[in-house]
């Protein structure tokens, strides 16, 4: 297997950090979800298997893990602007784009933008194919005041316990998380400024009547090769936005994953990388 490399590219004066694995086959990018949140968090236990067959590329986005946290806004746009930077930036001039969470959402805004950059496309537990808030009116409320943010994170600073608690929240069975999981998980809680960009995002993209980025009416515009993945049991994002969106795009497939909630590449690493490689190739 290939060890992935810590690198770093410069795009609009900020630096983003990234993951590289593997030396041969076609490049794919992997980008991860909102929240607390880091390429190696969310794809730590895929990288190396997929770097046997593709050049992976796992970005750390602007204001996660270890790339610059500048000041915001913080948008889907403006994250959408910073991979077709980072594209350029690394001398991709087309990839296979794979997406978990808030990065599914900002993979297939960048399609929209540019499709003939991508080969093909991977959603996994989605943003941008619905605007129902999990929690309704709350939702709101809550991402209009990032002080109950920042104590929520406060708490989970000083407790690994709690931390490792938090993440039943996107998984189905928190035994599957591994000890070295929970520790990166709590170890990205101590990094000065994390959950800034979440925050602003939030604040910018939870409305009274839905989240704002919503790509439903647009998908029959998208002709590249997608393939949506999605847990059943998971409560942050409906499977049912991923089965309605497969059947309005022209070339899609979807697989609803049993005893799994919002994180499957943690939650079954194995069945992530055999659907993920069976359909890059």
């Amino acid at each position: 297997m290939s060890d992935p490399q810590n690198h770093y590219a410069t795009v609009d004066g900020h630096r983003l950090h990234y993951l590289r694995a593997g030396a041969s086959g076609p490049p794919v990018v992997l980008l991860h979800g909102g929240i607390i949140d880091a390429a190696h968090l969310s794809w730590g236990a895929v990288i190396e298997p997929l770097a046997e067959q593709f050049q992976v590329y796992a970005l750390d986005l602007l204001g996660y893990g270890q790339s610059d946290i500048p000041d915001g806004p913080y948008t889907t746009d403006r994250h959408i602007d910073m991979l077709d930077g980072f594209l350029d930036a690394v001398g991709l001039d087309e990839t296979n784009l794979v997406g978990i969470s808030l990065g599914g959402g900002i993979v297939l805004g960048f399609t929209l933008r540019a499709p003939d950059r991508v080969s093909r496309l991977c959603l996994i537990d989605s943003y941008g194919l619905g605007n129902e808030l999990p929690n309704g009116r709350l939702s709101y409320v809550l991402a209009q005041i990032p002080q109950f943010n920042r104590l929520s994170i406060g708490l989970l600073k000083r407790s690994r316990k709690l931390a490792r608690a938090s993440l039943g929240s996107i998984v189905y069975d928190l035994d599957t998380v591994s000890e070295q999981v929970v520790d990166d998980f709590y170890e990205q809680l101590q990094r000065p400024g994390v959950a800034t960009a979440f925050r602003s995002w939030r604040k910018h993209e939870v409305t009274p009547s839905g989240y704002r980025t919503v790509y439903t009416d647009r998908l029959d515009e998208v002709d590249t090769p997608t393939l949506l993945l999605h847990g059943a049991a998971d409560e942050v994002f409906p499977a049912a936005w991923s089965e309605r969106a497969a059947r309005q795009l022209a070339n899609a497939e979807c697989t609803v994953i049993a005893e799994c909630a919002h994180w499957l590449p943690q939650e079954k690493p194995e069945l992530c990388v055999e659907r993920l490689t069976d359909f890059l190739e």
